[in-house]
Order: structure tokens, then C-alpha cells, then sequence
């Protein structure tokens, strides 16, 4: 591993997170505390997300580059049985045409899933959450109405807290932020209803996130 590149030691941390996922020993424990876990200085902010994403019941991915994200979305496309995706966002759509992968701008009645791609604005790495916001995707219904909701993000995006999100949001939209922000933080879930786990309540029940090198 001493020989590795900055990028090789990255991948190989993620994997590592991705492999001995912890179960949460005390599932049964109906006291919810608010825990502000303190992030190891060294640890790569990548690494990082990752590991809180997969333990809010996200899903991660690592890209290279943009050709390795279109490949890594090719096979899980073929892998689930996946159609076609659900895209509004421009950069992305270009993306998609670039590979040929089957994509559509309006969403009509259909008994298969849907599945929807969105950029996003900033990852949270203490959290594992997801900033979006209504200037980079067109409306809330591009993240809140799939059944399964694919996220492109790159490295540059990934933040270490709500506030530093917010700062550079603040900076990029020349001082004023966006009139509707929202984090996304793992699959929608709740338990209002007998105190039953229910998946997929309020929006989508899976969530993908795949995070591009940019650096």
C-alpha cells in the first residue's frame, strides 16, 4: 500500500467501508439521541462520506473519471433491470447520450419503477447527506417523486459540514442563497405509523450516489 497512488489508497479505503458495513446494534433502542461524531482530521473527506451514507442505507460509488461513472451506471442499469432513467438536469443528459444509455425528460404512468438522476450542490461528509437545491435541479420533484434516485456529484463538491455547505453555496450564488434548499440524508423512511420502519414513505427508497475524481 506504500506504493499506492494519493487516489489508489482513496479507492481502496471506500471499498473497505463498503465491505465491513456495521449493523446498528441497538435497532430495538427507541431513544433517538442527536450525536455530533467527530470526524478524524486524517481521513479523507471522501472516505468519510461514504461511510455515513452507507450507514444511513445509502448506496456508493466511486469514479474515476466520467467514463468510469458511465460504465458503473451501464451495469447497474443491466444489473437491476433498469429501463431507462428519468433525467432533467443538461449536463447530465449529455452525459447519457454520450453512452447511448436509455434516458427521458417527461415522466409518464408506468408499473416499473422509476428511476431518477440529479446532480447536486454540496456532500456533507460528517452526515453523509446531500445539499440540492432548486438552481441546480429544476424542481423538487426531480428528487422526491423516483422510486430510486441515482446522484452525480464529484470530489470538488464534498464538504465537512452543513455550515461550510452553506458558506459556499452563499459564495457561489453571489451572496444569496437559493430560495429552496433541501438534504437528502439516505433512503425516505419512517416509522410514524406503529412504529414500524416503512421505506420509500415520503420519497424514494433507494439512493445511489455516485461521486466523480475531479482532483
Amino acid at each position: 500500500m506504500k506504493d499506492a497512488t494519493p487516489k489508489e489508497q482513496i479507492m481502496s479505503k471506500i471499498r473497505n467501508a463498503l465491505i465491513e458495513k456495521t449493523e446498528n446494534p441497538y435497532q430495538d433502542n427507541e431513544i433517538m439521541l442527536d450525536v455530533i461524531k467527530v470526524s478524524d482530521p486524517d481521513e479523507e473527506p471522501e472516505v468519510l462520506f461514504a461511510q455515513e451514507l452507507i450507514a444511513v442505507g445509502g448506496n456508493f460509488i466511486y469514479c474515476e473519471n466520467e467514463h468510469s461513472f458511465l460504465d458503473n451506471l451501464g451495469e447497474l442499469m443491466q444489473d437491476r433491470g433498469w429501463k431507462s432513467i428519468w433525467c432533467q438536469n443538461d449536463r447530465i443528459t449529455q452525459l447519457l447520450r454520450t453512452a447511448e444509455l436509455p434516458h427521458f425528460k417527461e415522466v409518464e404512468n408506468s408499473e416499473d419503477a422509476l428511476v431518477g438522476i440529479t446532480g447536486c450542490e454540496k456532500l456533507i461528509s460528517r452526515t453523509g447527506s446531500i445539499l440540492v437545491s432548486d438552481a441546480e435541479i429544476s424542481s423538487r420533484s426531480a428528487f422526491s417523486y423516483p422510486d430510486i434516485h441515482l446522484v452525480v456529484a464529484y470530489n470538488s463538491q464534498v464538504t465537512a459540514t452543513i455550515k461550510s455547505a452553506l458558506a459556499s453555496i452563499k459564495l457561489k450564488y453571489n451572496g444569496t442563497l437559493p430560495t429552496q434548499l433541501t438534504f437528502v440524508t439516505g433512503p425516505s423512511r419512517t416509522a410514524d405509523i406503529e412504529k414500524t420502519l416503512v421505506k420509500g414513505a415520503h420519497g424514494p427508497k433507494e439512493l445511489y450516489v455516485f461521486l466523480i475524481d475531479d482532483f
